[in-house]
């Protein structure tokens, strides 16, 4: 069961703050997670003290505190390989056909009315005519394109296995998912008392449905969407109960173009300006965020791990190719062993307050792959016999990675 909170900036006790990203976000934090449950000794992120997730964040926050190692979590939602886990993103979404029917129904009259109104406004001239009946036009459109049902579902699926659970009051250590009520613009956590009985499945698909893509989520008489339109980390979460330590993990930043011949995003279309867009304003509010915590909560300390300004296999990422999502993954994952290994002598001192350490010697041996290559037997992605060998071949790889690891320490500890 979920803990009470404790005197504010407890040592030893840890948090997990994890932001939004969509599918992309989530392969990279799982890859970015790996990478530190492997180089910081002590740090177990199934056994942690709270948790918080927004969007993608989410998704991983609810696995972690239900014992879903992220080396697991990257076979089940990156890789692809096992139907009964498999989590692809242009399977799980569908088109929002309620959203769609009630644009279609409301299409009639919407028309009527418009042709009506065109004809009056004509007389204030062409322009005028022209934006007005675009503002109509868009509000004949419906609240959202794609139905989050089937992530939803499956989401559900996975928590409701044994030793796991899909109800908030009964996980191990506090979980908050936060998402936007759309009709007040307030951040609810759910998860929390009086949202603690709503399942995490539920909450975690409503913090996901990004605006105009995803129709708002109806959680009781309220709707949902993003819960990253207030915050990004929502890093006040678990300092609010009680953790000295708070570890987040932002994938989105706005990409600089920083040297002769990189790839500009002026050059690269509506969707990634906008991305761009998004992020800058994004990551402007968190660095506010960030400081003011040191002020609110100056016994705590938050670490912060995200993607390099000028780290274009991040921002350019194609989230729906598979081939990508296994490599942005494996990026993250040597990325933030770099990341760790230079900022040792800051970091260090900062996690030994809460009896964690990082091991230099880890992240100076060559790096074991994190994600496999992409099969090429289809044979064997057929057969049961050959789905049961691939299961038995990646349990066996974790096995092998986690003895080097211990090896290494070891080896480190008497050198």
């Amino acid at each position: 069961m979920a803990t009470e909170p404790a005197p504010p900036g407890t040592p030893g006790r840890i948090g997990l703050a994890l932001a939004g990203g969509g599918f992309m976000g989530a392969a990279y934090e799982l890859g970015a997670l790996c990478a530190l449950a492997e180089a910081i000794d002590g740090l177990d992120l199934t056994q942690l003290d709270a948790y918080v997730g927004v969007s993608a964040g989410a998704f991983i926050a609810a696995g972690l505190v239900n014992g879903v190692s992220p080396h697991r979590m990257v076979r089940m939602f990156v890789e692809d390989d096992d139907a009964e886990t498999a989590f692809d993103p242009a399977l799980m979404l569908r088109p929002a056909y309620r959203e769609w029917r009630r644009a279609l129904r409301a299409a009639p009259s919407g028309v009527s009315a418009s042709v009506g109104a065109g004809l009056n406004e004509a007389l204030l001239g062409p322009q005028a005519a022209f934006w007005r009946a675009v503002e109509r036009g868009l509000r004949m459109l419906p609240n959202g394109l794609v139905d989050g049902s089937p992530a939803e579902r499956k989401l559900a699926h996975l928590l409701t296995q044994p030793g796991r659970t899909n109800d908030f009051r009964h996980t191990r250590a506090p979980l908050r998912i936060v998402a936007t009520d759309i009709d007040s613009g307030d951040p609810v956590e759910f998860g929390a008392p009086g949202y603690d009985h709503i399942p995490i499945s539920r909450a975690a698909i409503a913090s996901s449905a990004v605006p105009g893509l995803f129709a708002p989520v109806r959680i009781g008489a309220r709707h949902y969407l993003d819960g990253a339109l207030n915050k990004t980390v929502h890093a006040s979460v678990p300092l609010e109960y009680g953790v000295g330590l708070v570890l987040c993990v932002n994938p989105l930043v706005p990409y600089y173009a920083g040297h002769a011949g990189a790839r500009r995003v002026s050059r690269s279309g509506i969707s990634t300006v906008m991305a761009q867009t998004i992020r800058t304003a994004i990551r402007s509010r968190m660095t506010v965020g960030l400081a003011k915590y040191r002020v609110t909560h100056p016994g705590s300390d938050v670490v912060l791990f995200e993607p390099r300004r000028d780290d274009a296999d991040t921002f350019f990422t194609n989230i729906f190719s598979l081939s990508s999502r296994r490599r942005l993954c494996e990026h993250a994952y040597l990325a933030t062993r770099a990341d760790l290994l230079a900022r040792q002598a800051e970091l260090d001192p900062v996690l030994r307050r809460h009896g964690l350490s990082i091991n230099a010697a880890v992240l100076r041996h060559p790096a074991r792959r994190l994600v496999r290559e992409l099969r090429t037997d289809a044979h064997a992605r057929l057969t049961r016999t050959g789905a049961a060998l691939d299961r038995l071949g990646r349990t066996l790889d974790d096995l092998d990675r986690a003895i080097e690891i211990v090896s290494t320490r070891r080896a480190g500890t008497v050198g």
